[in-house]
């Protein structure tokens, strides 16, 4: 994101006129969601919002899970929808993920493929793996792969947990050196939970859904301010 987070968290950035957290927390809420906690990593003290918080002090050394696994408190207690900090999604999409039945279930995007089109180049440069069977039960995700036709969709970052599935999670990275926690994206740890036999399923998303890893896709998102207002 070069000089629009020398300042400020990635997720403070803005599209039209509204941080990408704001976005967030207005799905959540407008979804039902009350109990709210963000957490907290570079420039934590950053954040001005009405909610409860986790810290990764470690986050400049760290991966994602790591500041995930900062949430245990909540994870091992309650069913919780959990969020990447640099997407936008619908309300629809939040709702979708709280009557879902499963342990371990992730949000995808079907219809990924016109906004990579319209992000890359070359849209298999960045696009990964994703495989569902018939019950929606994932087969296989973050894999590179030559075709299109090949992906049903892309993991979207929003996720849910019961205490259920945390404890496989947990059960899992007890197993994992400091060092390959340390190292954990959230991509890697699914695809280490499928080869453990662990059930993760998966859902459409309802309505759009951005991330946004550049000032390039900012500049894009603006231009489609139709498909913001369904949010």
């Amino acid at each position: 994101m070069g000089t629009l987070t020398k300042e400020q968290p990635k997720c403070m950035s803005r599209l039209h006129g509204k941080m990408l957290i704001e976005w967030q927390l207005d799905a959540l809420r407008d979804a039902g969601i009350e109990q709210i906690a963000i957490v907290r990593g570079y420039l934590a003290n950053r954040f001005p919002f009405s909610v409860s918080y986790f810290e990764n002090p470690r986050w400049h050394e760290s991966n994602m899970v790591a500041s995930l696994l900062a949430a245990h408190e909540w994870l091992r207690c309650y069913a919780c929808i959990v969020s990447y900090s640099d997407i936008v999604y619908s309300k629809e999409s939040v709702a979708a993920l709280m009557q879902s039945r499963g342990d371990i279930v992730i949000s995808y995007d079907p219809e990924w493929l016109a906004l990579w089109q319209a992000r890359f180049a070359d849209p298999l440069s960045d696009a990964e793996t994703f495989r569902i069977d018939d019950m929606g039960i994932l087969l296989e995700i973050g894999n590179r792969s030559q075709c299109a036709a090949d992906i049903q969709g892309q993991y979207m970052g929003l996720l849910r947990f019961t205490p259920r599935g945390w404890q496989q999670v947990t059960d899992f990275m007890s197993r994992q050196s400091p060092a390959q926690r340390d190292r954990m994206d959230m991509t890697s740890l699914l695809q280490q939970l499928l080869r453990d036999e662990v059930e993760i399923s998966a859902v459409p998303c309802q309505g759009r859904w951005f991330e946004v890893d550049s000032q390039r896709d900012l500049d894009l998102y603006e231009t489609m301010p139709s498909v913001l207002t369904r949010f």
